[in-house]
């Protein structure tokens, strides 16, 4: 077994990242115009002395434009940031777009009447898709699961293997009962033979405590399914993430008799050519 482990780990990759996995541009592009309207017409701002009374001239032609400036310090609306002002005092970000002496308040505390006043921005339009591109890389974890979704589905197809995705434990009662509260969503679903395989996917480039908090949930959750007739649970996993969560995956992979990387995967669809 730890023959077996160890060959485990030494094959576990460096990245499953590609080209595109990087940048969203469709996502950056489309929340770029949603607000690119407001964001021309802020451009009237840069380059003004007189910031204030831009600010003024622009509130009486249209107030609600300001209600983008969040943006432009990388915060998004949704997000509802606080801040303390000089008495201490605790209010969100959004509430300063509400009367002209609020907004400069927000311009000159950020520094951004600065890089108005100095033409440090010539297009606010610009400047907020590189924002965008800058925010879209929190996103980077969640493509990195869908990723390895993507290449497991291409991996099945290939082998000619019939699997469904994203299947809900409820759709087998006896799992379902198994499971009692813990009902969950299995990245893919295979039936071969009278077997029902439930089959988790990840990967991590990268460690951290969530590493280990996943290895031990289906170090639990496996034998709830494998005590099944006609149930098995699969788990996919791959990343060199795990050499930070070294013992908690060997323990998991002592538990789940079915354990695969992206290297050993083809020992899984092996089974359907039995």
């Amino acid at each position: 077994m730890n023959t077996n482990f160890n060959l485990f780990m030494s094959q576990l990759k460096e990245t499953n990242a590609t080209l595109d996995f990087y940048c969203d541009f469709k996502k950056i592009s489309k929340n770029v115009e949603e607000i690119a309207i407001s964001l021309n017409m802020l451009n009237y701002l840069i380059g003004k002395e007189d910031l204030k009374a831009a600010v003024e001239a622009l509130w009486r032609r249209d107030w609600r434009v300001f209600d983008t400036l969040h943006i432009l310090i990388a915060v998004r609306k949704k997000d509802k940031k606080k801040f303390f002002d000089k008495t201490g005092q605790f209010h969100t970000i959004q509430s300063l777009f509400q009367s002209v002496d609020g907004v400069m308040e927000f311009l000159e505390e950020t520094g951004l009447s600065e890089i108005f006043r100095n033409k440090k921005i010539t297009n606010l339009e610009d400047y907020v898709f590189g924002v965008e591109t800058g925010l879209d890389t929190n996103a980077r974890k969640n493509r990195s699961g869908k990723l390895t979704e993507l290449l497991v589905a291409r991996i099945f197809t290939n082998a000619g293997l019939e699997y469904r995705e994203q299947v809900s434990s409820l759709e087998f009662p006896p799992v379902s009962s198994a499971l009692g509260v813990d009902q969950k969503v299995f990245d893919f679903a295979v039936t071969k033979n009278g077997v029902t395989y439930l089959i988790e996917v990840n990967f991590y480039s990268d460690g951290g405590s969530k590493l280990n908090e996943v290895a031990r949930s289906y170090t639990e959750l496996a034998p709830k399914i494998n005590n099944l007739q006609k149930y098995e649970f699969v788990w996919i996993t791959d990343g060199i993430g795990w050499n930070k969560a070294r013992n908690k995956l060997q323990e998991a992979f002592t538990t789940i008799p079915k354990v695969y990387n992206l290297t050993t995967i083809s020992d899984f669809i092996a089974i359907f050519d039995e």
